[in-house]
């Protein structure tokens, strides 16, 4: 397979897209991370979600530290061309390093940010360094 899909990828100035991920099952919003084009290629060769970590400046392998992996299901690309969109089966239930299923746990209510999605697994036992 050629990589000029690659080329129809909409990148920002810094080279980056936003990823979201999605659980594949519920459709449920996961989490969204940046990807750039060695992530893209590299989630598409493993079948496994590879992102571009802007903190740490380098490619993170979702799951790496933690063990969620994310198994891909299906890419998709927005009608700009500049979002990605991940199908993926989240291993072990969690996807952000809260230790919840979802980066998106907080909800607006009355002007107040409730979280309304427990802890599934403490940081601590998640991230043991």
């Amino acid at each position: 397979m050629t990589e000029s899909w690659l080329n129809k990828v909409n990148w920002s100035e810094d080279g980056l897209v936003p990823a979201i991920a999605q659980d594949a099952a519920t459709g449920r919003v996961l989490m969204v991370a940046w990807m750039d084009r060695d992530a893209l290629k590299r989630t598409v060769d493993s079948g496994e979600a590879v992102y571009w970590s802007r903190s740490r400046k380098k490619l993170w392998h979702k799951g790496e530290e933690s063990g969620h992996v994310q198994k891909v299901k299906e890419i998709r690309l927005d009608c700009d061309s500049d979002v990605i969109l991940l199908q993926v089966e989240q291993q072990g239930g969690i996807a952000c390093h809260t230790g919840r299923e979802s980066c998106f746990f907080s909800r607006l209510e009355q002007g107040h940010w409730v979280e309304t999605d427990a802890v599934l697994k403490s940081p601590d036992e998640i991230y043991k360094k």
